[in-house]
């Protein structure tokens, strides 16, 4: 029986306050409004931006659905919506394409001003929910919540990809992949027989690292205090890993000596650290290196920073979803992924049911994972 113009009731995991573990419950999902759409969730990767908001580092209005890398099916379309249908597969899209605003029409942004990340209020473009559990309405997650069976977004925030895409895999085109990689080919654009030096060696810096090997980077330093990660960055493309826990030094000198007192070209902040994107900055090279800032630093956080280090010719810079234009660029991304031009399994540590979803976190918590995949 079909379920279109229906209330959808379906599990999902809600963060009803900070520091506390996400609870599966039964909620209910609005009818796509006209130039919405319901889809149903197969897959969904657990991203460290979740667990900012539930450590409360990355202040949100609870309670909220939380959860934002994703693949699944269309379900239905309100009014007005001809960009999916029934039936397709698709991305949710964090960072939605309008093709309107001042940033989606220039050739040199991609952050659409119809974003929520900018504005952190967690509901539907025209200002409400279409979630309720318990008579209470759950807050959105940046144009998306994916830790739900069924959720609704707004038609600039989705597109369609391959029938053919595997979903378990693709979903990490919805963030993690897109944005480490991007970050390196699309804003850093990293030039061939260049030093690269990647900050964090999780799902999106492993990500990135993949992107500096893609671009031609003669070498690509991984810097994490986690040494277990060493071997997978080395297979992905690092050729050496140091553990700044190692020296008694800071980390941006160790660097300059691993480079003969230049300094990398290149260097990405995967963290979301003060203290390493200023890291990050010192140890590119003081006239023409670049610096990105990947990682998502805590709510409200400031950074103090000599300009010196910027007065020489450095460039810092800052990439969301890896500076794609998310609608033009995530169907090509999973058409490369179909057409083998990059891998993503061996990002993938984890494969689980959805109800386990609080072990998942943990593993990401303890560095244990590097993405786990929840599937429903």
């Amino acid at each position: 029986m079909s379920t279109a113009g229906k209330v959808i009731k379906c599990k999902a995991a809600i963060a009803w306050e900070i520091k506390k573990p996400l609870s599966i419950e039964q909620i209910e999902v609005s009818p796509p409004k006209a130039h919405e759409v319901r889809i149903k969730i197969l897959a969904t990767g657990i991203c460290r931006s979740d667990d900012h908001v539930i450590s409360g580092a990355f202040a949100m209005p609870l309670p909220m659905v939380l959860g934002h890398e994703a693949a699944g099916v269309v379900e239905s379309v309100g009014e007005g919506v001809t960009c999916v249908k029934p039936g397709d597969k698709v991305i949710p899209l964090f960072v939605p394409q309008c093709g309107k605003c001042s940033s989606c029409q220039s050739t040199k942004g991609n952050l659409c001003t119809a974003n929520d990340l900018s504005s952190g209020q967690g509901l539907m473009p025209d200002g409400t929910c279409r979630f309720t559990c318990k008579g209470k309405s759950l807050h959105h997650f940046i144009s998306t919540s994916t830790f739900t069976e069924y959720t609704v977004v707004h038609e600039n925030a989705v597109v369609k990809i391959d029938d053919a895409a595997p979903l378990e895999k693709v979903c990490l085109v919805g963030c993690g992949f897109s944005t480490g990689y991007g970050a390196a080919v699309q804003t850093a654009k990293v030039e061939p027989g260049s030093t690269c030096a990647v900050f964090g060696l999780g799902g999106v810096g492993l990500s990135a690292v993949m992107g500096c090997k893609a671009a031609g980077a003669s070498r690509i330093i991984g810097v994490d205090i986690n040494k277990d990660k060493f071997p997978k960055a080395k297979e992905l493309g690092a050729t050496e890993c140091v553990n700044p826990l190692d020296f008694k030094k800071p980390i941006n000198e160790v660097l300059f000596d691993l480079t003969g007192g230049e300094g990398v070209d290149y260097s990405f902040e995967v963290i979301g650290r003060i203290d390493t994107m200023t890291a990050a900055l010192a140890s590119c090279h003081n006239n023409y290196g670049t610096s990105v800032i990947v990682g998502v630093p805590p709510s409200a956080a400031q950074i103090s920073l000599d300009p010196m280090l910027l007065f020489t010719g450095r460039t810092w810079k800052g990439s969301v979803f890896g500076g794609w234009k998310s609608k033009d660029s995530v169907p090509k991304l999973v058409s490369d992924f179909m057409g083998k031009k990059f891998i993503l399994d061996p990002l993938i540590t984890h494969t689980m049911p959805f109800e386990k979803i609080n072990e998942g976190f943990e593993l990401l918590r303890s560095g244990k994972s590097i993405r786990t995949v929840l599937t429903f």
